[in-house]
C-alpha cells in the first residue's frame, strides 16, 4: 500500500474526511495535513504542504482537495518535483498517472460527488505509468524546474 498525504481547505474538508476514511480502510498509511474543519481558511500552504510530503518522500502520492481543485492544483505545483493534476473525470485521473506521471491528485469537492470522487480516487491510485514517449515529456516538464 502507499502513504498518502492529504489535504484541503474548508470547501474540501467533508469530501477530504470521506477519502481518508477510505484510504485507510484500503490499507493506505494516511498523512492528513489540514484543514481539520470547514471553517474558512486559505487553501495554498495545506496544499504546498501536500507537495513538500511528496517532494521530500514523506509520501508517496498526495491528494488536495478544494471548491473547485484549480487553486488547490496549483499551490501544489509550485513545489518542485510535484506533478499536480485535476482530475473531476474518470478519463482526467487515467491520463494524468499513464501518460503524465502525476504524483498528486486534484478533485475540486464542487464538482463531483462521493461516488464520483471515490471512482476517480481509485482509478489515479491504479493506474500505473505507461514510461515510453510519455517518459520523455515527463523529463522535459521537469526540466523547465530547473530553468525557472
Amino acid at each position: 500500500m502507499s502513504r498518502i498525504a492529504i489535504g484541503s481547505d474548508h470547501a474540501g474538508y467533508d469530501l477530504k474526511h470521506h477519502v481518508v476514511n477510505v484510504l485507510r480502510e484500503q490499507g493506505h498509511d494516511v498523512d492528513d495535513l489540514g484543514t481539520d474543519s470547514t471553517a474558512s481558511v486559505d487553501y495554498v500552504e495545506f496544499c504546498a504542504n501536500v507537495g513538500r510530503a511528496v517532494r521530500d518522500g514523506r509520501a508517496d502520492l498526495g491528494i488536495v482537495l478544494g471548491g473547485s481543485g484549480q487553486g488547490e492544483q496549483l499551490a501544489a505545483n509550485k513545489v518542485r518535483g510535484v506533478r499536480a493534476a485535476l482530475c473531476n473525470d474518470l478519463y482526467t485521473a487515467r491520463m494524468a498517472r499513464a501518460h503524465n506521471d502525476a504524483n498528486v491528485l486534484s478533485i475540486g469537492a464542487r464538482v463531483v460527488g462521493v461516488g464520483l470522487a471515490e471512482e476517480i480516487l481509485a482509478t489515479f491510485l491504479t493506474t500505473p505509468f505507461e514510461g515510453g514517449r510519455h517518459l520523455r515529456r515527463v523529463q522535459q516538464l521537469m526540466a523547465l524546474e530547473q530553468e525557472f
